[in-house]
């Protein structure tokens, strides 16, 4: 049974969802305020969670969450998670990018027709008694130029609304493709210096990151046309609040408006919040009844889907997979593991970098996750914590350890390949993997050696003269030792006798150290190693990430 911990109100409908779901129990506290001790322990008895803006997942309450799996953030903001705390502890992080999208949208829309015809404050005004058209003229948009930062759903949204109202849209994005914009009715810029100039209203749909933050400072609004007028209705902070305004103070800026802040709520003295030319509104991007909706449902199926079908939708901090993608992934998860457990305990002197080559079939999966597997598997016998696909590549990162990859759907010997060195100080080891049939795991190379042996339980290798009787003389050790064999593989480097080898012997036992001696006696036998994998078609060691 899946607990799932509810932190903040959940609209009805996505408290359904969860309650129809075999194998998954709620525990609500969408009606009460937790203290921070209150919210560690109740993570502590949760596989997931849904959280909204209420609470802050700060490292001191993520760390040593040894059950929480997810955090599901029924929102798209999620700079109330400590995502490097998060991945640290192997939890994946998840938010409902699409349920909020419209919403949002409109009200940014809604906030720039508002500040451009006076509407706040001539209703206020009129509502004090006063008749007052003259003061509150406005500007109408169509005809006007509208510059939209970041054109993901929200952005997109907007710039389509700006098109219907007959204006001319300008949009800046690293990523949106050129022909994407065109099809949208988008003049699309890569230099967002180049495109500030240009516009007559600016809106900001960007996510809060350390790259984003002041994105929109002094030096940018002192180079927009004079008269330009503000809208920021995703995150606090991309815009620099005491620049807009000293901007707006000095005349250059026409007006601004607010629905985000740096800190929330503004202090009742914060100098934007009571300029008259600013208009403001308490967070209300995504508060309509349909969005609320929305992203509960949302949130609730991506939870669902995570705890029940191991699927990863619209994660932040790791490759998003669906559940059809993860039973195709399995073998080749378990295969990337099986090789770093395997370098893991065979590389000698300090791990400097990992390289990964897939070919063939293994070219066309989701190399990342692979990757990441990989990485679990050679981090996990060096390190007591919890070592997964979300928080592998971080681990090693930080001691220094560098994994690239590259990929060829080129087939070689074998259909599928994967193929792992590590680079150390003492040299580079090599370990390259197959799957024969959907889920039979094959190592087919050790370092310069070609071979076939299974991939699973307890290996005996030995480097050796390839010379008659040094095969004899292992089994005949083992069966001295009640060392039972279950299979043996032997790789040589030419295909004559006489040169180096190299046996991987699969064993039912586990071999004594007086074993391991007498197998050693022999004068052809160079080195003995013994290397202890998962067995055969053991589940992999994580729930999607655990």
């Amino acid at each position: 049974m899946f607990r799932v911990l509810i932190t903040d109100a959940l609209s009805p409908a996505g408290l359904q969802i969860l309650k129809d779901t075999p194998g998954i129990e709620i525990d609500d506290r969408g009606s009460s305020k937790m203290t921070p001790e209150q919210l560690r322990e109740a993570l502590s008895q949760a596989d997931g969670v849904i959280i909204r803006s209420g609470y802050k997942l700060t490292p001191d309450i993520l760390k040593d969450q040894k059950r929480l799996k997810a955090v599901v953030r029924a929102g798209v903001g999620v700079d109330n998670i400590d995502l490097p705390a998060a991945t640290r502890e192997g939890i994946v992080v998840m938010n409902t990018p699409a349920g909020n999208t419209t919403s949002t949208a409109e009200h940014a829309f809604a906030m720039m027709m508002a500040l451009s015809r006076n509407i706040a404050p001539a209703c206020a005004t009129l509502k004090a008694g006063k008749w007052d058209r003259k003061n509150y003229t406005g500007t109408q948009l169509a005809g006007k130029t509208l510059g939209v930062v970041g054109l993901g759903r929200i952005g997109l949204t907007v710039a389509r609304r700006g098109v219907a109202f007959e204006m001319k849209v300008l949009g800046f994005d690293p990523f949106l493709s050129a022909e994407r914009a065109k099809e949208q009715g988008i003049e699309l810029y890569r230099d967002l210096d180049e495109m500030l100039p240009k516009v007559d209203f600016l809106t900001v749909h960007t996510p809060m990151t350390p790259e984003t933050e002041g994105l929109i400072n002094a030096v940018r609004l002192a180079a927009m046309k004079k008269g330009v007028r503000i809208i920021n209705c995703a995150r606090g902070g991309i815009v620099d609040e005491n620049a807009l305004a000293d901007a707006i103070e000095a005349g250059h800026v026409a007006g601004a408006a607010l629905d985000v802040f740096k800190k929330e709520p503004p202090p009742t003295d914060h100098r934007l919040v009571n300029l008259p030319q600013v208009l403001v509104t308490p967070h209300l991007g995504a508060s309509t009844e349909e969005a609320q909706e929305l992203v509960a449902v949302e949130a609730a199926e991506i939870i669902t889907g995570f705890l029940t079908r191991n699927e990863v939708r619209h994660a932040v901090n790791m490759v998003p997979i669906s559940s059809a993608e993860m039973a195709d992934m399995q073998a080749y998860l378990d295969l990337g593991l099986r090789l770093g457990k395997l370098l893991a305990q065979l590389h000698k002197g300090g791990v400097r970098a990992a390289k990964l080559m897939y070919r063939g079939e293994a070219a066309t999966k989701k190399t990342k996750l692979i990757s990441s597997a990989f990485a679990a598997g050679l981090m996990s016998a060096a390190l007591s914590e919890n070592v997964n696909v979300v928080n592998a590549d971080m681990l090693a990162r930080e001691r220094g350890i560098e994994i690239t990859e590259s990929s060829s759907t080129e087939v070689g010997d074998f259909s599928t390949l994967v193929s792992a060195t590590l680079v150390t100080d003492q040299g580079e080891f090599t370990a390259a993997g197959t799957i024969f049939g959907k889920q039979f795991l094959r190592l087919v190379r050790l370092d310069q050696f070609q071979l076939d042996a299974y991939l699973d339980g307890l290996l005996l290798l030995y480097r050796h003269i390839d010379k008659p009787g040094v095969i004899g003389s292992v089994g005949t050790a083992c069966g001295t030792h009640k060392v039972n064999i279950a299979h043996m593989a032997v790789g040589r480097l030419k295909n004559e006798p006489g040169g180096d080898a190299i046996a991987v012997l699969n064993l039912d036992n586990e071999p004594s150290a007086a074993a391991l001696a007498d197998i050693s006696k022999n004068d052809a036998v160079q080195e003995v190693q013994v290397v202890k994998l998962p067995p055969a078609g053991a589940p992999l060691p994580w729930s999607v990430c655990r």
